[in-house]
């Protein structure tokens, strides 16, 4: 029997004035139009000597969230990696763009 490793993907994306790096287990479109879902959100090893404010943080803010709804608008990027590593999370600059424009409506099924 051959042991597969657990996918893991990296997310970036941004919300409320932040840009944010997560692993997780999953990603996939999500039953709600013009969201990615994400579950199995990953954090790295607690130390107790060491703490990383940044992943303190997403543990704090996503800890006990089971399933993260993103509107496609705000991810940047999905990698597959091989490994995880630290999440992050950054204040983005105060003179950013502005954001993309909204998607358009759902076609309308009859």
């Amino acid at each position: 029997m051959s042991s597969r490793k657990p996918t893991t993907y990296r997310i970036f994306f941004s919300s409320q004035g932040k840009a944010y790096e997560l692993y997780a287990r999953k990603v996939t479109q999500a039953e709600l139009y013009g969201f990615v879902e994400v579950e199995g959100i990953l954090f790295g090893e607690r130390s107790r000597i060491v703490v990383d404010p940044g992943e303190e943080s997403l543990r704090n803010e996503f800890g006990s969230v089971r399933r993260l709804l993103i509107p496609y608008h705000a991810v940047s990027r999905i990698d597959e990696v091989d490994k995880e590593g630290a999440g992050k999370v950054l204040p983005l600059q105060s003179a950013a763009a502005p954001p993309p424009p909204a998607l358009p409506p759902s076609p309308r099924q009859t």
